[in-house]
């Protein structure tokens, strides 16, 4: 039986480890995952070292004060690879970590997969060269981004963006009005705080104070979607002045997104996921002051949220540090619900961006790359689908 490393060290990583397993174990039952990931992962019978949380950091700061944590766990992963004799590795997103696990594979002469590029068009461009050396093949979310290795030839194929295929609801909104209880007549706005714990502390409680200034105008409700990794217990206690106007969810996270009148979210995967359901949206982002002026001086993009970086111009309001604060989100989000003009140029928009991502499989097209790099004998070259 053979064995296969694959690490995911946060929300939206976990997920697409979780449909990459799911699709090549159609392909090959008996091959056995292991590595690091979340709920999803196990349901789909990978075996996890480590659970993402351990890894889920954000910011310079925060990350050097775990470096100890970090190296355990790089550590024992690599251990665990050495024993069970890996047959390959798939690596998704969380460079700062992942390239280094590449690095010591490759001393093992163990393939690797690399999921999701490291934003090198945003900062860190000599990443490049790492990639060339470590990395067996970089399998690609965005299709500009094939253009850029391809000038540095190294091997790279655009297999389509996961959240093309999962981005769906699947019960209508009566449905989903009932199922919780939201009220039809009132206005449903989403709150999508992020993913990891320092999100929560950083981002909720500006959430709250926003949302106790908006219901002085709008006669509105709202949602909080939490997070796998994230529980009741994480947000209750900002929530004390808002708990009768809000909702919170564990699942149902396309639904909420869909059916709400404007979604408030932090800057990542969530944006994208919005604006591919067509509902108005708001991101933000904040860090600890140290992480932000770190990476500020190295970061060498206009736009924050993906959404306008796909777009190549700001199509929704970005938010981050200061000017993410109670008044200014209240004002942004006066300026969307008062106006169906900008709503309806908003969701125009998106439409051209989800055009542009294509309707490729990326799940399926995944574990179609990952054959070919431990069966290429058995796997014959197919067109994507």
């Amino acid at each position: 039986m053979k064995s296969i490393l694959i690490t995911a060290c946060e929300s939206s990583a976990e997920k697409y480890g979780a449909e990459l397993a799911r699709e090549f174990k159609k392909l090959y039952p008996e091959v056995h995952f292991f590595g690091i990931g979340g709920k999803q992962m196990q349901k789909q019978g990978t075996e996890l070292l480590y659970p993402m949380q351990k890894l889920s950091l954000i910011g310079i700061f925060e990350v050097f004060l775990y470096i100890p944590r970090i190296l355990k766990i790089l550590n024992k992963t690599i251990k665990e690879t050495k024993k069970r004799n890996t047959a390959g590795a798939v690596l998704i997103d969380a460079p700062d970590f992942n390239l280094r696990i590449a690095r010591k594979l490759k001393r093992q002469s163990i393939p690797v997969l690399y999921y999701v590029s490291p934003t090198i068009w945003a900062w860190r461009k000599n990443r490049l060269k790492t990639i060339k050396k470590y990395i067996n093949k970089m399998m690609l979310i965005f299709p500009f981004e094939e253009k850029i290795y391809k000038e540095k030839q190294i091997p790279a194929v655009f297999i389509g963006h996961p959240l093309i295929k999962k981005t769906r609801t699947s019960m209508t909104k009566q449905d989903f009005f009932e199922k919780y209880g939201i009220n039809n007549k009132k206005r449903l706005i989403t709150l999508l705080p992020g993913s990891r714990k320092s999100e929560i502390r950083n981002h909720l409680p500006v959430l709250v104070e926003a949302a106790k200034k908006i219901k002085t105008k709008y006669d509105c409700q709202f949602i909080l979607k939490l997070s796998e990794n994230i529980e009741r217990k994480d947000v209750a206690k900002y929530l004390s002045s808002l708990l009768s106007s809000v909702t919170i969810l564990s699942q149902d996270g396309c639904e909420s997104m869909a059916y709400s009148d404007l979604v408030l979210s932090s800057c990542g995967t969530a944006n994208l996921e919005t604006a591919l359901l067509g509902t108005p949206l708001i991101s933000f982002y904040k860090l600890s002051p140290l992480s932000y002026h770190m990476g500020r001086r190295m970061v060498k993009i206009e736009h924050f949220s993906i959404v306008n970086i796909l777009a190549g111009k700001k199509v929704i309001p970005e938010l981050i540090q200061k000017d993410f604060n109670p008044d200014s989100v209240y004002d942004h989000v006066s300026k969307i619900l008062d106006s169906a003009e900008v709503r309806n140029k908003m969701i125009s928009k998106f439409r051209k961006i989800k055009k542009e991502l294509g309707e490729k499989d990326a799940a399926a097209n995944a574990a179609k790359e990952l054959e070919q790099l431990i069966f290429p004998h058995a796997s014959a070259a197919s067109d994507f689908h």
